[in-house]
């Protein structure tokens, strides 16, 4: 039995001077340094400041052609019995549109028979197109984006139920006869 202790001993022994060398000891500094490296610390972030005037949202720049074809969309859709029409202006709101028209129709062919409407007759008279319109199958909401107007075509209930123009509580109101 006392030869195997010593002989463990000898064993450790030998490994701790392997552990000695240069090259042992470099490998054993290169583990125990990228353990010991730390990424920096981040900067704490502050808040933000209240808008300056460089930041501030865009005036109401005037624009007489979205103007001109929300007022056109609107008198279309009066002529297929729309409820409601509405202008909405929401320059300097939000970026992708100048002018919202929001209506609403008492069934969804009715609805979809405006947005048709509106869709055939610009194309017809002043060639334009819109870039997308949605929701023509269903007749619940339609939407036709042209650009600076998006027209909103509602069934009564949807349209009491999403309140666009208590979400544009803030834009003024031009109502279309």
């Amino acid at each position: 039995m006392a030869t195997k202790k010593t002989a463990t001993k000898k064993k450790t022994a030998a490994k701790k001077s392997a552990a000695k060398t240069p090259a042992a000891r470099k490998k054993t500094a290169a583990k125990k340094g990228a353990a010991a490296r730390k990424l920096p610390a981040r900067k704490k972030t502050t808040k933000k400041k209240a808008l300056t005037p460089a930041a501030a949202p865009s005036p109401r720049v005037e624009n007489p052609r979205a103007h001109a074809l929300a007022r056109k969309i609107g008198n279309l859709l009066s002529d297929k019995k729309a409820l409601d029409v509405v202008i909405l202006d929401v320059r300097g709101m939000t970026s992708y549109a100048d002018y919202f028209v929001v209506a609403s129709g008492e069934s969804d062919r009715q609805v979809s028979a405006m947005a048709e409407h509106v869709l055939i007759t610009l194309k017809q008279t002043e060639d334009l197109r819109p870039i997308g319109h949605e929701g023509m199958e269903t007749g619940q909401w339609v939407l036709l984006d042209f650009g600076e107007v998006v027209a909103h075509l509602f069934f009564t209930e949807a349209r009491s139920h999403y309140d666009l123009e208590g979400l544009w509580a803030d834009a003024a109101r031009e109502k279309v006869a």
